[in-house]
């Protein structure tokens, strides 16, 4: 993909349109990429915001947090204040609009009349995303989907501006994410969850890995070669070692399945 692209095009013409403007940074290639670029085209014009909370894996912080001394981003981390929400903590199935209300509402009073951007690709708009709407009440532009750009594409930009790291990335929604909906959001388990996955991916270093907290107990779902390689012994020794890792309460079953998107998601919960 080469500057002349239009869409390259276009996502200069949404930058060069504002004279300020912030990003909203979770860690992913999306929103990475996109701080990545509208920096470059910006400069001291953008500001990178990331919302730090027991919601977001520590390595994605990690990762902001070096590559805006890499690349000189004026990076301001945040309290978002979701987990003093308590539509939020009860987590319905449109925890995601409470979320990002209280995530836009932050930036919106702390960016001083900038232009709010988020990594929303034209992929995410099949979803039903509930967190769009809370971004169209904060007026948050989209860049990525105003020029037209898939996550293959966002994941191509990365590689053609060497950033090969961000470009390889999976999928990696927040840690909220795989906790079934009715389920209350307790930081504890979020805590829980990420070394779980952590541990499995030093392990196995699976394609995918999710760790679900259901309502009858944790699942750990794996994309298909990996869990089709993992015998059962070496399934029941992984188990034993996440038990002693987490400190998991024997009452709580553990097992396996295999990778399915959204699986925690449980829209019967929205009220």
């Amino acid at each position: 993909m080469r500057n002349s692209d239009p869409r390259v095009a276009a996502l200069d013409e949404v930058f060069a349109g504002c004279a300020t403007a912030a990003v909203a940074c979770s860690g992913g290639v999306d929103s990475m990429t996109l701080a990545f670029l509208a920096h470059r085209a910006m400069g001291s014009r953008l500001t990178v915001f990331h919302a730090l909370s027991a919601a977001v894996p520590p390595a994605a912080t990690e990762r902001i947090r070096e590559y805006a001394e890499r690349h000189g981003w004026d990076l301001r981390v945040v309290d978002a204040g979701e987990f003093s929400d308590e539509n939020y903590l009860a987590n319905p199935a449109n925890r995601c609009f409470f979320c990002k209300t209280n995530l836009y509402a932050t930036l919106s009073a702390a960016a001083d009349g900038a232009q709010l951007f988020s990594g929303t690709n034209v992929d995410d708009l099949g979803d039903w995303r509930p967190g769009l709407k809370a971004a169209e009440a904060y007026k948050v532009r989209h860049p990525f989907v105003e020029a037209g750009l898939s996550k293959a594409d966002v994941r191509g930009l990365a590689v053609e501006y060497g950033l090969a790291d961000i470009a390889e990335l999976p999928s990696a929604p927040c840690l909220s994410s795989r906790v079934e909906s009715g389920i209350r959001i307790d930081p504890k388990a979020l805590r829980t969850i990420d070394r779980v996955e952590t541990l499995i991916r030093d392990r196995l270093d699976p394609q995918t890995v999710r760790c679900r907290i259901r309502s009858d107990g944790m699942v750990i779902e794996l994309d298909d070669e990996t869990l089709s390689d993992l015998p059962d012994a070496s399934r029941n020794e992984l188990i034993g070692t996440i038990r002693a890792s987490v400190a998991l309460d024997p009452a709580v079953t553990v097992t396996f399945a295999t990778y399915a998107r959204g699986s925690a998601f449980l829209r019967a919960t929205l009220k």
